[in-house]
């Protein structure tokens, strides 16, 4: 187990997963958090994050700071969604070898799986077909940073694991719909149908099925490996269940209390027809999620019109 003084940085800390990192680390009585927001470290500048790593001297990191966003993000800033993620896990690794933190966990995604890998997808379908295209930028980055820390752990004995979740969502979640993830989309566009009297579009067919975690059964996973689990394997994080995006609908519709229609655009892309995780490594080590989805939908509901708000476009 971790020692409660040890030092622990978090990067990403104002992020969904990080922030849920965050309220996980202090809940459990660790005493000795290190935070920076991007104003005060930019985690793509290896001389920022060079010096900061000698300043702070961190035993422990959790890597969870990432450009992240939905088909939309993507599919228009390519550019960015490769360099961004690129820069921050080469800095991060890397100085946490040259500085010798004792371990790092890497947080990646479910999209780093072939676009027709088998279903549920296991760990070790990584890099056996083609990604998916409309996160392929993002998917490649979050590969090289997996392939990095598996090379510092051959190289040097780095003691580097990286975690592979599904599709996340709940408190601090990005409610753009320029950048937003499907769930979270989803309940700002119901809340806003709702409000207005409008009839939502949505994208797509509503055939892809997808399975979601809420952020704080990632981040109690997150905890849970940092203290006991060690290998070059990476691990993959899910709920174990799938849901098709049309009965998502009519979940979130639901919660959000909106009663009216709603039309699909299906001249836009669905993505992955499937994704669901094969989680059970992770639940042979004694892990296992808590937090049901319906429930989950109404609390990060509950958060979002307290703290967010429908016009809000960045949620820190």
């Amino acid at each position: 187990m971790i020692d409660k003084h040890a030092r622990v940085y978090v990067a990403g800390h104002r992020g969904m997963v990080g922030s849920a990192i965050l309220r996980a680390l202090t809940a459990r009585g660790y005493d000795h958090l290190i935070v920076r927001t991007s104003a005060e470290l930019d985690l793509r500048d290896n001389r920022q994050v060079a010096e900061f790593f000698s300043e702070t001297k961190p035993d422990y990191v959790y890597l969870a700071a990432a450009k992240v966003g939905g088909i939309l993000a993507n599919s228009t800033m390519p550019a960015e969604f490769i360099y961004d993620n690129l820069a921050i896990q080469t800095n991060v690794v890397h100085q946490a070898y040259l500085h010798g933190v004792n371990k790092l966990l890497l947080l990646g995604s479910s999209c780093i799986y072939p676009r027709d890998a088998p279903q549920p997808m296991k760990e070790e379908y990584l890099l056996t077909g083609p990604l998916e295209p409309t996160n392929e930028w993002y998917a490649v980055a979050k590969i090289a940073g997996i392939k990095m820390c598996q090379a510092y752990r051959q190289q040097y004995g780095c003691n580097f694991i990286a975690a592979m979740p599904t599709n996340l969502y709940g408190p601090n979640d990005n409610f753009d719909l320029q950048t937003a993830h499907v769930l979270a989309a989803l309940l700002r566009r119901f809340h806003e149908a709702r409000e207005q009297g409008t009839t939502p579009t949505l994208w797509g067919s509503g055939a892809p099925r997808r399975e979601f975690l809420h952020v704080d059964d990632c981040a109690d996973a997150c905890l849970f490996l940092m203290d006991r689990y060690s290998d070059a394997t990476i691990m993959n994080v899910g709920a174990g269940q799938e849901i098709a995006i049309a009965e998502l609908a009519a979940l979130v519709a639901g919660v959000v209390g909106y009663r009216g229609g709603l039309q699909w655009d299906r001249t836009k892309p669905d993505g992955m027809p499937r994704k669901l995780m094969d989680s059970s490594r992770i639940a042979a080590l004694g892990w296992k999620p808590s937090i049901s989805l319906r429930a989950g939908l109404a609390e990060t509901y509950a958060w979002y019109q307290r703290f967010a708000g429908p016009q809000s476009t960045a949620i820190l």
